[in-house]
């Protein structure tokens, strides 16, 4: 069996920056365990899959693979699917709308971004965070944690998110994932900034995360009274994310993306 594989850096505009997604087209689904096994030998923090729809609601079923598993929603990788769909593949629709285990996204092309519509998260102040976090995080002035789907910890400033020196072996303990965040300082046209780690998944810095922002865009429009922001992802690679809180369950994130190699696999 030979595949087609894509590799394409997300929500950036330079290559070898944003995050990097291996893109695989299928005729039909293949068996989860190849899957896994793909996504293992790829080591990228996603592997993502799609497949023509079975429901004419929709015109692809699409899944995301970490090098560990499975996981429900991903970003960038989605953004790299609509890229090597809109650019590469020729599909000529304004808008792809994929089934997905987080129910309906739908992408669209305007200029040079491409705009998703995912669910809103938003996360909700805890007390019951593990004992031991400022250590995990080297011991920041944390203002505030919350939790939706990962742990979401407000920092107090950008220079706190810049500098955290994780500790990984002691976060897989307590944090499967964890996002740290604050208000964006350096730059006037830049409204928050983040990291997120997911050493429980085998990334422990994820470079720029779609599904973080899900969480990310419902807290900070609450706490700016903001409805359209900017964001920066302050890992190595960096990566840049226009936002928009649509209503209550529904979040847009805008990115660029950059076509890196295509391969063929022979499986």
């Amino acid at each position: 069996m030979k595949l087609t594989l894509y590799q394409i850096d997300a929500f950036t505009d330079k290559l070898f920056g944003g995050n990097p997604a291996a893109v695989i087209p299928l005729e039909e689904w293949l068996d989860d365990k190849l899957m896994q096994q793909l996504a293992v030998e790829n080591n990228l923090s996603e592997t993502v899959f799609f497949v023509p729809a079975a429901d004419k609601k929709y015109d692809y079923e699409i899944r995301w693979f970490t090098p560990n598993s499975e996981i429900n929603l991903c970003g960038h990788a989605t953004l790299a699917t609509a890229y090597v769909l809109f650019n590469i593949l020729g599909f000529a629709k304004p808008q792809i709308h994929f089934s997905s285990k987080s129910g309906l996204l739908q992408v669209q092309k305007k200029d040079d971004l491409i705009v998703m519509d995912f669910p809103s998260w938003k996360p909700e102040r805890i007390t019951d965070y593990p004992e031991e976090l400022a250590s995990i995080l080297g011991n920041p002035e944390i203002v505030g944690v919350y939790r939706y789907r990962d742990l979401l910890v407000e920092l107090n400033s950008e220079e706190a998110v810049k500098n955290c020196n994780p500790d990984f072996t002691l976060m897989k303990k307590h944090a499967n994932k964890l996002i740290i965040t604050a208000p964006a300082s350096s730059n006037k046209e830049i409204d928050f900034v983040s990291r997120f780690f997911a050493p429980g998944e085998g990334i422990d810095e994820d470079p720029v995360t779609g599904s973080a922002h899900s969480q990310l865009i419902p807290f900070w429009s609450d706490k700016l009274e903001k409805k359209k922001m900017r964001a920066l992802q302050l890992s190595k690679r960096g990566g840049e994310l226009w936002c928009e809180q649509i209503n209550e369950q529904r979040v847009g994130m805008s990115g660029k993306a950059v076509f890196y190699m295509k391969g063929e696999l022979v499986i």
